[in-house]
């Protein structure tokens, strides 16, 4: 199938309003407006963000990726990184959205994202490696040729214009919408070279109902002088936007079932909450005492963690009427969390932000590299965990997950293990980074680091350790599993079309060309199960293969027909075993054996355990 810019939109109105489109598969605004217009007031005012490469980067966010994800076995198998759920990619993060987007879509709470800005001296210029002829692209966009040439420019020069911004930008944006979940918020940080563009941007993305707000950082305590106009520069933008119209950041979307209000209090609706101290907090001595109810007499004792409040705050909730109070001496008091409060609970940005400084990033990184500096501008891990906080909290579900797909320095990694020290619920981190090489002249090159994605690995290493010896009882996730996007070297590409599935054995065995490993890692992503799924073996007489899910994965050459006897067999016994997709790697199979699995596999289908059992061969 052919991809265009708006592939994914029009697939979206097909499945809802398929009346809409005329026999040649047109779609006809007229009808859609007739359908709709006792339920939606359809504007005429025509205003819209237009920038040279639009509907070319709506095709760039339509086609899928061709790397390969290719994990970093002798890492992700380290002790501490083994039961891991932390990921970190190193990779365009174009090619990392469009994986991720098959096993997470709708599932991350909060992205957090720091861009380049295009400031002239940042470095950004785009390009990028898709590479398309003048008249393709004007067959693709309805173009003429004058622009596609214009666009080709643009995409292979290495531009900084804002064209090339939003053209880099748009992308990757439409993308991580659909990572969002329903209750899911972005954080951009921007300066004022695209700050207005990039709003325009995300209102045509996200849309305008979606916007939450522009937060400002003051990020700079001293004026700067160094500003060629005059005017102090210390602040940048953080825009805020929610995956869709709502209010989530300060709290309505969050689980309102849990409240009701069985005594008739006046404040309202409330939940019982836990007022036990954490783990982690329970060397603070002021939070180490017994607790009395003034009503009754009966005295609580102080749990082996302590309290979750110092006596005066907890004086306060008793004569508020917050605490509930066990018949039993043996339970443990509670109080009582109201839904009024969740209004006010989530604000706060400027108050917080206005004395966390720039200044501090830098100085929290130099002291984990041991005084050096090898990063520029890293943003402070206090800034970072509010935005987290933020961001997650409200939240539902028991996953919760964190991204950001311009990574850094990873500071968005260590505000995520600090803001987990003290979390109810542990929050997992998703973070991509470009392989960007330093200089050799660099002190970062010269102490043995070769790429950007490498200083970032290993601040979360030296992070981790110092949460560690700085809380010595803190349990959470302090690892990462780590993987490669690896796109097809041309060499495998000119094999690939060599391949014939109907000639008996290959010569050039492709499974160790990617690596099987590799293979089983991108497709069970690409099938739904994420980086963190466990792959098990299953032994089929002789041979081989691995099943996730619902999904059993045969990879090898050599399939022999007692392999394939067992497989039946294994699917026709009592047990529940049974996956119902059954994925080949065509280049392993020869035409006999592919087709014995065609043949019984599907005779399965007429048994007790009537098992319908999809093959899928994949090249």
């Amino acid at each position: 199938m052919e991809v265009k810019p708006n592939s994914k939109k029009l697939e979206a109105l097909k499945e809802y309003f398929a009346g809409c489109f005329t026999a040649k598969g047109a779609f006809d605004i007229e009808r859609f407006r007739d359908m709709m217009k006792d339920e939606v007031d359809i504007s005429n005012e025509g205003y819209s963000l237009d920038f040279l490469g639009k509907d070319y980067a709506n095709l760039i966010a339509s086609i899928d990726t061709t790397t390969v994800i290719e994990p970093d076995i002798e890492h992700n198998e380290k002790p501490e990184n083994k039961d891991s759920e932390n990921i970190y990619i190193s990779g365009d993060n174009l090619d990392a959205l469009k994986h991720l987007l098959k096993s997470y879509a709708g599932k991350v709470k909060c992205i957090y994202i720091d861009p380049p800005y295009n400031t002239g001296s940042d470095g950004f210029v785009y390009n990028d490696k898709f590479r398309f002829t003048p008249e393709e692209l004007e067959k693709k966009l309805s173009i003429d040729e004058d622009e596609a040439k214009r666009i080709l420019d643009l995409t292979s020069r290495g531009s900084s214009t804002h064209s090339a911004w939003l053209m880099f930008m748009s992308p990757r944006l439409q993308l991580a919408r659909e990572l969002l979940s329903k209750d899911g918020v972005i954080f951009i940080s921007i300066d004022d070279n695209e700050q207005a563009n990039l709003k325009l941007l995300c209102d045509y993305v996200f849309g305008e109902e979606c916007f939450i707000s522009s937060f400002i950082w003051k990020k700079r305590q001293q004026p700067d002088s160094r500003t060629k106009n005059g005017a102090s520069i210390d602040h940048d933008y953080l825009l805020c936007y929610g995956r869709k119209e709502n209010d989530g950041i300060r709290g309505k979307l969050s689980d309102m079932s849990k409240y009701s209000n069985p005594d008739n209090d006046p404040r309202g609706d409330w939940m019982s909450d836990n007022m036990v101290g954490l783990a982690t907090e329970s060397q603070r001595p002021n939070l180490h005492y017994e607790l009395e109810n003034p009503a009754t007499g009966i005295v609580y004792a102080c749990p082996p963690t302590g309290w979750r409040y110092d006596r005066k705050h907890m004086k306060e909730l008793i004569s508020n009427n917050e605490v509930l109070w066990p018949s039993d001496p043996n339970g443990r008091p509670r109080r009582k969390k109201f839904a009024k409060d969740l209004q006010s609970e989530y604000t706060g940005f400027s108050s917080v932000f206005d004395t966390v400084y720039s200044s501090q990033g830098t100085r929290e990184l130099t002291e984990l590299f041991d005084g050096n500096d090898y990063f520029d501008f890293p943003k402070p891990v206090d800034y970072i965990q509010q935005i987290v906080k933020q961001g997650v909290a409200p939240t539902t579900g028991s996953e919760v997950i964190v991204m950001d797909f311009f990574s850094g320095s990873a500071t968005t990694a260590h505000a995520v293990m600090k803001a987990n020290i003290d979390a109810e619920k542990q929050i997992k981190y998703i973070l991509v980074q470009w392989k960007e090489k330093y200089a050799e002249q660099s002190d970062a090159y010269k102490a043995g680091y070769r790429t950007i994605d490498e200083i970032g690995q290993e601040r979360i290493r030296r992070a981790a350790a110092k949460i560690r010896e700085e809380n010595p009882l803190f349990a959470g996730d302090l690892g990462f599993k780590h993987y490669t996007l690896r796109d097809v070297s041309d060499n495998v590409l000119d094999k690939l079309k060599k391949f014939d599935p109907k000639q008996s054995g290959f010569a050039n065995n492709m499974l160790e060309e990617f690596g099987r490993e590799t293979v089983l890692e991108t497709w069970k992503v690409r099938d739904g199960y994420g980086m963190n799924a466990k792959m098990e073996e299953v032994q089929l007489a002789d041979y081989t293969a691995y099943q996730c899910g619902d999904h059993l994965y045969l990879t090898d050459e050599g399939m022999s027909d007692e392999a394939i006897t067992t497989l039946v067999e294994k699917y026709g016994d009592q047990s529940a075993w049974g996956p119902h997709y059954v994925v080949l790697f065509g280049y392993s199979f020869n035409f006999g054996a592919t087709d014995a699995l065609k043949k019984n596999l599907p005779l399965l289908n007429e048994g007790e355990k009537q098992i319908k059992i999809n093959i899928d061969i994949r090249y």
